[in-house]
Formats: C-alpha cells, structure tokens, sequence
C-alpha cells in the first residue's frame, strides 16, 4: 500500500504546488495538500504548524511534508502530532529531485583522506600566530598541521612550536629540504617529516615520526621505490608521494606515476600535494580539488598536503575537506559525485531557475498587496506587485516605474534585492528574495562566522520596516 502524504502550504505556493505533483509521472505515494492559512509558505515554524494543524487534518496520513525554508524542530513537531513531520526542498519545484533519488539525505560525515594542512611561513610567525592559523585549519577540515620551513631561513623556536601544537592536541608534521631540519623536528616529536629520499631515509631510524618518501630525482619512479624498500628493511612507517606536478612542467605524467605505483604497490600508503595545480593555476580552485580528489579517490590516496598561498587558494582547504566527503560517499554509493553536495558549485548551479516565465507571470497576477516581489528565470528579471509585472535584465529600467514615494530605506532594500537578482540572473545561480546567494566553499570559515553575527535578524529587521515580510 503507498505512502499517504500530507503537504502543508500557503496561499501563493498552493497552485504550483498543485501544478507541480500533478505533473509528476508515477508517484510512489498518495497525496492531500493542505493550506494553512497563510500567504507566503516560507514563513511557516513549527510552533505556527503546532497551532493551526487539528488532528483531523493528517488523521490518514503517514508523513507530513513542510516547505523547505520552514524554521524549527521538526523532531521536537513530529513528537508532538505523533507523525513524522519532513522538509521537503527549498524550491516547489524541486519536488521530482527529492522524490525521484535515492538518497534523500546522502551522509557526508565519512572519508578516509587525511588533510595535512601547511603554514608556509611558520619561522616568521610567533607561536600565537602559528596557534590561531592552526585552529583555522582544524576548523576548516585538515587533520594534520604541516610546518613549512624556509630554505636559508632559520627556525630557532620549531622545537617549541611543535611541542605547543601538540599540547593544543594536533597532528603535527615538518616540512624542510634541509636534513638538520628534518632531524630537530623528528626528536621534539613531530609525527610525519616530509620528505626523506633513498639518499636520507636513514634519518628514520634516529627518530619516531613517519617519513613521507619523494623520489631523490625529479619524475624517477624508480628512486622512489629504492627508497619504500629501503624502509621496509629498517622497519620503519612511512607513506609515497611521487608528486604532482603543475600544468606543462609533467603534470599528466606525474598522475602516470601515481597511477603505476597504485599498480604495483596495491596497498601502500600514499601522499599527493595538489598545491602545484590549486596554487599555479589561474582557475577556480573548487573545480581543480574536484578532480583531483576524484583521483584521489579511485587510486586510493589516503593522504594529501594542501596549502592557502595564493589569494585565490584562500579556501582550498575548505575545498578538500567537501572533496574528500563527496567522493568517499559517491564511490561507497557507486555513482557518479552529483547530488552530494553544492559546496563545490561556487559559480553555476546545475539547476538554477526553478520558475519559468508563465509560472512568474501567474504567481503576479494572484498578488493582492503593494509589496514587491522579485524573481529570477532564464529570460531575465522579474518584478511584481498588485499594481502590475515588470521585467528585463538591467535593474535600473524598472527605477521609473517605481512609485516609492521618496522612501530611501524602501528602495536601498530594493537595489540590494535586485544586484543579487542581477548576479544570479547573470551566472546562473538560485536567488530567492530577502536570502544570500549560495556561494559554496568560496565563501570561507572566517567570512561566513562574521556574515553570521552581523546578519543576524538584519534580514527580517529590514523586510518588515520595507513592508515586504
């Protein structure tokens, strides 16, 4: 017998609503929608839902299905009507995505690639300093803090340095092209060094960290294995990083020797440092970790270095740490890495106008206040009240048929609205009114903690002094 479903609404969503599931070919379920008794769907909570729902409105059903932008406890809401209580998605029109997939609600809490994450410029920091980009780091995803050491530079206080890391409970690994480096790192207890060779993989059996092996010649696999077995025969961990190279300089031959040495050596652990592709390429580096994190998923990569260098590599690390989650889940699920998550849609979206023009021009002429509303579609922008629809792609043609009656907060609120509705129009991003464009893991840790405090009841602070809450 199918599922009975109950789907709560507003006033101006019933009819897409309506619209919406009648269109979809063979539902796994039975439906009934009803109308709680407001205009805008968006602003229903669970204590709203918790007054208006009577027992006899969902007394047949299994499940009720509340709008996506639907604020509260659902768990706390399902308890109290004793039936579950589910958001659907954000958009009507996403009903078919959420219904026709398997995965409702794919767990991207799993992975199994370490992040080590570097502080180049540790010997010109205080350990305050290298602290404080720790903690980011962690916060951001990365497992290990890599300590980048400075050729010809000295590092007077790298034994403290380690030391105060750990106390702050981190992974700790040393990054130096110099051997006495490498060993002052090793005995204040550092975990990983990188990188030994065939040449210094001896400095192993002084100290207890894993070494991190690179070839003792550019692109020579061969080296590279000399120095695995060298270390098999001393008895010491250590993991191979046949490194990546960046674009025209052996890119596409270095991910040859990735692939070879997974070939011959089916569980050796394994290091790639993508920093030479997401640093040395003017590209988006959330499509680049994409990628090579894909790679990093089919040969079993279980350890990567990364680095925040460059301005446009400002989340990198971010990056990884969705990459990592995203490919794990696609190759637990054997499926493709779509529908996983948009973090690493920074520009587009694979779906990013939901309303066509007939759907915009519809929902207008139902609209009985003088409040504007703006939408976005393929053809451009759309602005609508009860005194009529205006539309095109430049927002300043819609300033003289505003009648805002010298109402300065008003039309700040609306050259706001529309900027976003311009940019998103413009890239092909989603954009619903009073809310921030999505811009995935191109936003950072530390920019959205401060939009988060300052935004704060900002929002609906303006919608209600601009009449358009």
């Amino acid at each position: 017998m199918a599922e009975k479903l109950l789907f709560l609404t507003g006033k101006l969503a019933e009819p897409s609503l309506r619209k919406t599931l009648a269109e979809m070919a063979s539902l796994p379920f039975e439906y009934r929608i009803h109308q709680l008794g407001l205009s805008v769907a968006a602003l229903m909570t669970d204590k709203m839902i918790a007054r208006r729902l009577k027992k006899d409105d969902f007394k047949d059903c299994d499940q009720i299905i509340v709008p996506g932008r639907c604020r509260g406890d659902l768990d706390v809401l399902s308890e109290q009507l004793g039936i579950p209580v589910l958001r659907g998605p954000e958009e009507v029109k996403d009903l078919p995505i959420y219904f026709g997939r398997e995965r409702k609600q794919p767990d991207l809490s799993r992975y199994d690639v370490n992040i080590f994450a570097e502080i180049v410029d540790a010997p010109d920091r205080d350990i305050d300093s290298i602290l404080e980009r720790a903690d980011y780091y962690r916060d951001c995803g990365a497992n290990v803090i890599d300590i980048g050491c400075l050729p010809e530079e000295q590092f007077p206080h790298m034994e403290e340095v380690i030391v105060a890391l750990h106390e702050a409970g981190f992974k700790v690994s040393v990054d130096s092209l110099e051997l006495d480096d490498l060993r002052r790192a090793g005995k204040a207890g550092a975990d990983y060094l990188l990188s030994l060779t065939e040449k210094t993989y001896h400095l192993a059996e002084e100290v207890d960290s894993v070494a991190i092996l690179v070839p003792a010649e550019r692109g020579s696999l061969v080296s590279l294995e000399r120095a695995m077995e060298s270390m098999d025969k001393i008895n010491r961990p250590w993991i191979a990083d046949p490194i990546l190279e960046p674009i025209h300089f052996g890119l596409t031959n270095s991910i040859v020797r990735y692939h070879d040495l997974r070939s011959r050596y089916p569980d050796a652990p394994m290091m790639m440092g993508v920093g030479n592709l997401t640093e040395l390429t003017d590209a988006d580096t959330s499509g680049i970790n994409a990628i090579l994190f894909g790679i990093i998923s089919e040969l079993n990569i279980t350890n990567v270095l990364t680095t925040e260098v460059s301005p446009h590599a400002r989340s990198a690390i971010q990056e990884a740490n969705v990459a990592r989650r995203m490919m794990f889940a696609a190759r637990e699920d054997n499926s493709l890495p779509r529908d996983f998550s948009s973090d690493l849609l920074v520009a587009h979206e694979r779906r990013p106008f939901p309303d066509n023009a007939e759907d915009i021009t519809e929902l207008a002429g139902n609209i009985k206040d003088p409040n504007y509303r703006i939408k976005v579609a393929e053809q451009g922008l759309y602005m609508f009240n009860r005194d009529g629809l205006m539309q095109g792609t430049d927002p300043f043609a819609f300033y003289p048929q505003l009648d805002l009656k010298d109402d300065t907060g008003h039309a700040f609120y609306l050259g706001a609205e529309l900027a976003r509705a311009q940019i998103a129009w413009q890239l092909g991003k989603r954009y619903t009114q009073d809310e921030e464009l999505e811009w995935g893991c191109a936003v950072t840790k530390k920019q959205q903690d401060l939009i988060d405090q300052k935004a704060e009841g900002s929002t609906m602070k303006s919608r209600k002094k601009c009449g358009t809450a």
